[in-house]
């Protein structure tokens, strides 16, 4: 491992957004424990990355609190420290009305996008408060449905919302301890969570339409924007999207 390589923690990092991420900053020379529920998309991603041992499989279940506790521990075991989390992963339930929405549906989504985000947020703290040099960075994905909603999406929409909460106040908390937390909102990024939108996305209107999307890897790139600022920078928020898609205005 080079002297001069930062670590990393990326949840979600076997697909889309998280995989986009991780390949970035294991390009930038990061050394990062890649964390997600199944195991072989992980491998695919070190491997894929080239990045030898700087690149570590952690499968992880973020709505378990030992599971996330281990994964720090391991990641800190293994690097010596901890620079960043990208608190990615996420999970969004069928594209139903609100009131056909089962009690399990509406509970999965809350455990991983808005538990699992937590308990990540606290096991960051941990380690950042008592590591030297103390301090590091937490970089959590909203989603533009963190401003607006999309119909029959309560249950993502209230979490993503929920996790601007828990990014406003981790940032105020985290001022005396060095740790810089923001928020990258995205849009219309081409992942599997969003291919139902090149065959058409339900507008507010309920007329269904083809929206555009843009190249995951830009997203990535947005990441390693904000991971590299000095730690007394810090975007508390960053909205990056398909340039045409319907957000703006009275779609």
């Amino acid at each position: 491992m080079s002297k001069v390589s930062k670590i990393a923690i990326v949840t979600g990092a076997g697909s889309g957004i998280g995989k986009a991420a991780a390949l970035e900053l294991l390009r930038d020379g990061w050394s990062v424990a890649l964390a997600g529920r199944r195991e072989q998309p992980l491998h695919e991603v070190a491997g894929e990355s080239h990045a030898g041992d700087r690149a570590l499989v952690i499968p992880t279940d973020v709505t378990d609190p030992d599971a996330v506790r281990h994964l720090f521990e391991r990641a800190v075991q293994q690097f010596g420290r901890l620079d960043l989390l990208f608190n990615n992963a996420g999970v969004g339930a069928p594209a139903i009305p609100l009131e056909d929405l089962s009690v399990q549906q509406w509970r999965n989504v809350v455990d991983i996008n808005l538990n699992g985000m937590f308990f990540c947020i606290q096991q960051a703290f941990r380690v950042m408060k008592a590591q030297s040099p103390r301090g590091g960075r937490i970089i959590n994905n909203g989603s533009i449905s963190a401003h607006s909603p999309r119909p029959d999406a309560i249950a993502y929409t209230a979490t993503k919302h929920a996790v601007t909460g828990l990014t406003k106040a981790a940032s105020l908390d985290g001022r005396q301890h060095d740790i810089a937390v923001g928020q990258i909102d995205v849009g219309n990024a081409q992942t599997e969570l969003a291919q139902r939108m090149v065959q058409g996305a339900l507008q507010a209107n309920r007329e269904m339409t083809v929206e555009p999307m843009m190249d995951v890897a830009i997203v990535g790139q947005s990441v390693l924007y904000m991971a590299n600022l000095p730690l007394q920078a810090n975007v508390m928020f960053h909205t990056v999207m398909a340039t045409k898609m319907p957000f703006v205005g009275r779609g």
